[in-house]
C-alpha cells in the first residue's frame, strides 16, 4: 500500500496527523540533513500504525517534504 507523507523537520512538537486514508503530515524534531528526518518520520509513522518500521520503506521524495512510502 503507498501513502503519502509531508515531513515537518524541525518541529517544536513531534507527531502524526492522520490527513485521510492514505494522507499523513508527520512533525519531527530532527534536522532535514543527513536523512535524520527521513528515519524519524518513518519511526514515528510505524509507532503511529503499529508496525514495525522495517515494513517502511522510502519510495519517492527522499529531499523533499511530500514522500510517498510503501507500508509492507
Amino acid at each position: 500500500m503507498l501513502i503519502k507523507v509531508k515531513v515537518f523537520a524541525s518541529s517544536k512538537k513531534a507527531g502524526v496527523i492522520k490527513k485521510s486514508e492514505d494522507s499523513f503530515e508527520v512533525r519531527v524534531k530532527e534536522k532535514a540533513e543527513r536523512g535524520l528526518a527521513n528515519k524519524a518520520a518513518i519511526a514515528a509513522l510505524a509507532s503511529f500504525l503499529k508496525i514495525s518500521p522495517s515494513k517502511i520503506r522510502l519510495i519517492r521524495g527522499a529531499k523533499q517534504r511530500g514522500k510517498i512510502l510503501e507500508i509492507r
